[in-house]
């Protein structure tokens, strides 16, 4: 009944504050399953996306002042989706991983947006790993590959010399905790959606992989802000 309540307030357009905090004691409760079953329907999961700003075809990024909204909204659908074989049936009825990747393309070039992409990257990664159906419809219908591919890229700041060849600095400093958690996370993405792409058929994937490829040596030559999240990213 309290996760029923906190939905119905959430459902209201409450202020930020309240919503914020309402979120906040949602994922709290829902990394228990047993709380899971009044919130996995489909009326609710979508009001958590419609917060994450998932469902809009206006620039979801507009206003900074939403922003912890849309992160604690994506943190309640990592649990829940995490914890409940319902909810990822549901994301794929609701084309959860579409709006994801929308989500993910706004967030390029953008200021601030680093904790929802990293949200928003560590959601894909549950759905590629619980839902096959999901990992293939992220490979064939929305070129995952290159949308998670250039997030990776983002965040790591490749420079290029030449096609395949990223710039090699090696007085780079190393990369915040932001961006090395989003590095992650968009690794362990592109690693379940490629893991049946042993065979490259079409010029555009070859090129696709090959571009990968310069990235993800660039990754091997870059640290994170410690020595641990060093040895995570590689």
């Amino acid at each position: 009944k309290l996760c029923e309540g906190i939905l119905n307030i959430l459902e209201k357009d409450s202020k930020t504050s309240c919503q914020v905090a309402c979120l906040e004691a949602l994922r709290i409760l829902s990394r228990d399953k047993k709380v899971l079953v009044p919130v996995t329907t489909k009326k609710n999961m979508q009001i958590l996306m419609k917060l994450a700003k998932l469902d809009t075809v206006e620039d979801p990024l507009e206003r900074v002042s939403e922003f912890p909204v849309i992160v604690e909204a994506l943190k309640c659908l990592c649990n829940i989706i995490f914890n409940s074989s319902v909810a990822q049936k549901l994301s794929l009825e609701l084309n959860l991983a579409a709006m994801l990747c929308n989500l993910l393309q706004s967030c390029k070039d953008r200021q601030l947006v680093d904790d929802i992409k990293c949200f928003d990257l560590r959601l894909l990664f549950l759905l590629s790993l619980l839902h096959t159906d999901i990992r293939a419809q992220l490979r064939q219908e929305l070129q995952g590959v290159q949308v998670l591919t250039q997030a990776l890229e983002s965040s790591l700041s490749v420079r290029w010399t030449e096609e395949y060849k990223a710039a090699e600095d090696r007085d780079r400093p190393p990369l915040s905790l932001q961006e090395t958690d989003c590095a992650i996370e968009a690794l362990k993405a592109l690693f379940n959606v490629t893991l049946d792409s042993w065979n490259v058929h079409s010029k555009n994937e070859s090129h696709q992989f090959r571009y990968m490829a310069a990235i993800l040596r660039h990754c091997l030559l870059t640290t994170g802000p410690t020595e641990e999240k060093t040895e995570e990213l590689h």
